[in-house]
């Protein structure tokens, strides 16, 4: 069976492991909470959460995921001829989606100038659908895990880019002020 949502749910089902941080610090997999948690969406994907010895956690990641995102540009992860991942952390049930400098994507298009070349040449594709893994976790244990598909969960990128395009002119209307252009 090729990696994907329900792949990861059973993963889920039969690894059920919530305490992220201290079994994270001790693989020396993760950092921050917010790193534990995407470790831990990959290893739920791959199916690798309990492998113990790192270089075949790894060659099973490798072969899950065509790419394994940065801290700049989404996504966090693309799986291997399917969906891309977006990782998100939040403190509580209560709390919104923190999406940094862009705006949530209903699907991800390899023509978009938000993602990296990197993540655009992983692997032979022209769209893919987006699916965001939200975590509630309190100081190191996961309390609950969501998984949303971006076209249940945001308005499609025309919506996104006449509101970006409305603020733009009218920020570039003001004298003196310019853009730079961004490096992917």
């Amino acid at each position: 069976m090729k990696n994907n949502i329900l792949k990861a749910i059973i993963n889920l089902v039969q690894t059920p492991t919530f305490e992220l941080k201290e079994f994270y610090n001790t693989h020396n997999r993760a950092n921050s909470m917010g790193d534990a948690l995407e470790e831990y969406i990959k290893d739920i994907f791959a199916g690798t959460y309990a492998i113990t010895d790192e270089q075949k956690r790894l060659e099973m990641i490798s072969e899950t995921f065509c790419y394994l995102g940065n801290n700049s540009n989404p996504p966090d992860a693309m799986l291997r001829n399917g969906d891309a991942i977006e990782v998100k952390k939040i403190e509580n049930s209560n709390s919104s989606l923190a999406l940094n400098s862009s705006y949530p994507k209903h699907k991800l298009f390899a023509d978009s100038t938000m993602i990296s070349n990197h993540c655009r040449d992983a692997e032979e594709w022209n769209e893919k659908d987006i699916i965001y893994a939200v975590g509630v976790v309190d100081e190191n244990k996961l309390m609950n895990l969501s998984f949303v598909y971006g076209l249940d969960y945001c308005a499609s990128e025309e919506t996104y880019t006449k509101i970006k395009t409305k603020i733009k002119d009218g920020v570039e209307a003001i004298p003196g002020v310019e853009f730079a252009e961004l490096e992917n």
